[in-house]
């Protein structure tokens, strides 16, 4: 599946403004979660309703329904974390999971540390929250830890992604559709996006 990029006046502002290294840390949790919730719209669109009758104060008419439960959002730790409240305001009902990798600065491999999914995982759509697409190291390791729990619908939510990461996890998982934001011109010799916007979850959590 080809990567969705949105390619949006509204996101390009807002990606502007976080790349930015004098925005400060409460600025940028907010554009996470408002281009997080603008993803979210963007991987709901092959979403499945069941219809139903409404009463408006005029008349009753046909409704549609998403059954919000079969969703759950897992955010990768800890940058993942920044994404969660954006997408729950638009799906306020999906459970939540927690996939703890971490990358070896000398390997640039990830490393897990925790795994927590809801009970009967393996009959939702997951959607997998990363703010940074780099290596592609930690996405396709999430996936594959989701996988291998049943799943078989899998989404992919990035808001900055390089072009080796993407092509990587598209290699390693060619069913799984990804979401960024932006595609941006490629990694450095750290593994790091350029331009990029430095390392987000230092700069969600103000811990550098």
């Amino acid at each position: 599946m080809k990567p969705i990029e949105l390619n949006h006046p509204l996101i390009k502002h807002k990606i502007s403004i976080l790349r930015d290294k004098k925005t400060s840390t409460k600025e940028f949790r907010e554009l996470i979660k408002e281009i997080s919730m603008i993803l979210c719209y963007e991987a709901f669109k092959d979403a499945e309703l069941d219809e139903k009758e409404v009463e408006t104060p005029i008349a009753k008419t046909k409704g549609y329904v998403l059954y919000e439960k079969k969703y759950a959002f897992v955010p990768i730790l800890r940058a993942g974390l920044g994404m969660v409240d954006g997408v729950l305001s638009v799906i306020p009902g999906a459970k939540i999971g927690h996939i703890g990798l971490y990358r070896n600065e000398e390997t640039l491999e990830p490393v897990e540390y925790y795994f927590k999914v809801p009970e009967g995982i393996e009959n939702k759509e997951v959607i997998l929250l990363d703010p940074m697409l780099a290596t592609g190291g930690s996405g396709i390791d999430a996936i594959s830890l989701i996988k291998a729990r049943g799943v078989k619908k899998i989404k992919f939510l990035s808001i900055i992604a390089a072009p080796e990461g993407l092509k990587k996890m598209q290699e390693a998982h060619p069913d799984v559709q990804i979401y960024c934001a932006t595609i941006d011109e490629h990694l450095n010799e750290n593994g790091y996006i350029v331009p990029g916007l430095g390392d987000a979850g230092d700069r969600i959590y103000g811990t550098k």
